[in-house]
């Protein structure tokens, strides 16, 4: 086929574009992660040196970073003083004062996945996957990111999606939160209802390491715990949790069937998981849609196919979602979300009593 010259030149700009912004993404990391923006946040126009000073960073560095940033529209400068400043539009979504807004947060995932790409192009070839063990910076990051969305958004919105669960734990009850990573769901929690009982689980040894040492710290006696196997769940609970998990896991349905014997009659499963379809045309125009399928290739398909496990990736949505829920027992099935995280949904899902079988 001759290809149209028109096309080609559009996407010829486009992969340009492509380009570019991957290195944005990862300058943006770098920000991030040293602090920068939140730095140029409090500073009035300022020259690379005092920028530098302010974060205690080396002047070289910050200033070819702030090159990076000016010609990517991130930073503004003005030549005859030599000064950058940061808008406060653009601060918005770059530090750690805008909480969940902080897309900045996101960009490490992206060096993350370069770590093992190597890995990953070998999985093309081969088959299998990359294993947990390959991302040890994972659970660090996503503790981070929750906890932008959890700390502005458990209690006062994540909670209240579920009618009445607010007054039930203010009475006291019984909640799991099954992949748990670092715990910081459950911690929060326990700080906001202080009548009721929590436990983590989750099969890192050293998140649930790191979690114990942040809930001593804050000598929490109201919630624990636990490695172990989330298709073994042992207990019994009037709430169940599971937020950004079980896409990921090797037996999601196995987990589900767990979760669903695990609740006690009138009990909650909340799920929190990625907002996206079942079926790939669906997807295309979503805002996230090539974060989602790139973090799926590079993390959640693959982990979960070294395991010989289900590797769901995208294939994960709502459609299946709601199927696999179903599947477990679970008879009402509500969909929400909220605009402080696009990214997911929350299922509320109830299991019918065995009497109603």
């Amino acid at each position: 086929m001759t290809p149209d010259p028109k096309r080609q030149e559009e996407f010829a700009a486009y992969m340009v574009d492509v380009l570019n912004k991957g290195a944005l993404a990862l300058l943006t990391s770098v920000g991030h992660q040293t602090g920068l923006f939140d730095t140029m946040s409090t500073l009035p126009p300022a020259t690379s040196d005092d920028i530098a000073k302010a974060a205690d960073l080396d002047e070289r560095y910050v200033r070819e970073w702030l090159g990076g940033m000016v010609v990517g529209g991130f930073v503004e400068y003005e030549p005859d003083s030599a000064t950058y400043t940061l808008p406060p539009e653009h601060a918005a979504s770059l530090t750690a004062a805008a909480g969940p807004d902080n897309l900045a947060g996101m960009m490490p995932y992206l060096a993350l996945m370069g770590e093992v790409e190597q890995q990953v192009v070998n999985s093309f070839r081969a088959g299998g996957g990359v294993p947990y063990s390959a991302y040890p910076r994972f659970q660090a990051l996503q503790a981070q990111e929750t906890a932008r969305v959890y700390d502005a958004a458990l209690v006062d919105t994540i909670v209240p999606l579920v009618p009445g669960l607010t007054e039930r734990l203010r009475d006291g009850i019984d909640a799991l939160d099954v992949g748990t990573g670092q715990g910081h769901a459950p911690l929060v929690l326990a700080q906001a209802f202080p009548r009721s009982r929590f436990y983590g689980l989750d099969q890192s040894e050293d998140g649930i390491a790191a979690a114990c040492r942040k809930a001593d710290r804050l000598s929490l006696d109201n919630v624990h715990y636990a490695v172990g196997d989330s298709t073994a769940i042992t207990g019994r609970y009037d709430l169940v949790t599971a937020f950004d998990v079980i896409h990921d896991l090797a037996r999601p349905q196995e987990t589900l069937d767990a979760i669903a014997a695990s609740l006690r009659d009138g009990g909650t499963f909340l799920m929190g998981d990625i907002a996206a379809s079942s079926n790939l045309e669906e997807n295309v125009g979503h805002p996230f849609g090539p974060a989602l399928y790139g973090f799926s290739v590079f993390y959640c398909m693959t982990t979960s196919l070294s395991t010989g496990g289900a590797g769901l990736g995208t294939v994960w949505g709502e459609q299946t979602a709601r199927r696999m829920l179903g599947a477990a027992g679970f008879t009402e099935i509500d969909v929400k979300s909220f605009e402080s995280d696009p990214v997911n949904v929350y299922y509320v899902a109830t299991k019918a009593p065995a009497d109603a079988a």
